[in-house]
């Protein structure tokens, strides 16, 4: 299936793909009343939440299965049930509902008219069919980036809204970069001791921000809106830890051993060797940890990753450079 008809599958409504077979709640009933009526109907579709309807079935709210089943039998349906519903209009497309399935993490969402009366659900099977209808090597990259692609455009739909959405994280390199400025002058008495180590400040600096956002963009390509484990942070984290210490070392000799042969300081060429070798392999785990720190905690990891990955390195890479400039020199 290529590019273009993939799109176009993708722009079908969801009204096509939805079940109608849904479980109805009265609100007004008991726990009890709603377990007996639920046993007498047996509906023959898969069974996730359990929608709560008035008489015009408009809906009123949701019961997760496990709440229903948990619940005292003389409790109300009102009384445990979701009011705020986030639901799709019969308008949307096949499209629109994996974005959804992405950003509200669902098992399942009901379908509505312009009324708000329901008319069916769509589940997760929606979003993993159109996973398995594409060809094999590039099903997952092909819907995720249509998928990715969606999300930004609804996101960066004005001036305004993107202004608001991305400025608040500029703030945080804003006041990195105050911050980096006070501790400059803080090591004001190492600074003139040895004026060499102002001259690699920028390539210390530098190094340490590029392996940071090469670590932030490898760990945004493994996210594709998948919340990660704790277990899994854990582990990008260790694996990538060992490559910043590589990478650090790797070139922590190239500059130490240039600054030797230029300027013939065996002290300032020792600082630059364990400052880069330490704030590199340090970037590297800020960089890979931020985006699955912030998609953990239901923040925008392509927004604010970036920001706060930069300005977290630059803080950590001066701390170590000059704290091993305190201790050497």
């Amino acid at each position: 299936m290529n590019q273009h008809r993939i799109q176009r599958h993708l722009n079908d409504t969801v009204s096509g793909h939805m079940r109608t077979d849904y479980s109805r709640l009265d609100a007004d009933q008991t726990v009890g009343e709603a377990l007996a009526a639920i046993r007498e109907s047996q509906s023959e579709g898969r069974i996730i939440y359990f929608y709560v309807v008035d008489r015009d079935n408009h809906l009123k709210g949701v019961v997760p299965t496990r709440r229903l089943l948990l619940s005292p039998l003389e409790k109300r349906v009102a009384d445990i049930m979701v009011r705020e519903v986030v639901a799709l209009p019969n308008s949307a497309t096949v499209l629109d509902a994996c974005e959804f399935f992405v950003l509200h993490r669902l098992l399942a969402f009901p379908v509505v008219d312009d009324e708000r009366r329901m008319i069916g659900v769509v589940d997760v099977e929606l979003y993993t069919n159109e996973l398995s209808d594409l060809d094999r090597s590039t099903r997952n990259d092909d819907l995720f980036q249509l998928i990715g692609v969606h999300l930004t455009e609804s996101q960066q739909g004005s001036p305004v809204g993107a202004f608001r959405s991305r400025f608040p994280w500029l703030i945080t390199n804003i006041a990195g970069g105050i911050l980096a400025a006070f501790l400059s002058g803080l090591f004001r008495v190492e600074l003139e001791q040895a004026v060499a180590l102002a001259l690699f400040i920028p390539v210390v600096l530098a190094l340490s921000e590029s392996v940071s956002i090469q670590s932030v963009t490898l760990a945004l390509q493994a996210l594709h809106g998948r919340p990660p484990t704790a277990r899994a942070i854990v582990q990008k984290v260790s694996v990538e830890a060992v490559t910043g210490v590589f990478l650090g070392i790797a070139s922590a000799v190239a500059v130490s051993v240039v600054a030797f042969v230029w300027l013939g300081q065996f002290k300032v060429a020792l600082v630059l060797l364990g400052g880069i070798a330490g704030s590199v392999a340090c970037s590297a785990v800020i960089g890979v940890a931020m985006p699955n720190l912030l998609k953990r905690l239901r923040r925008d990891p392509q927004v604010a990753s970036g920001p706060v990955a930069l300005a977290s390195a630059d803080i950590a890479t001066l701390l170590i450079y000059f704290n091993l400039a305190r201790w050497l020199l």
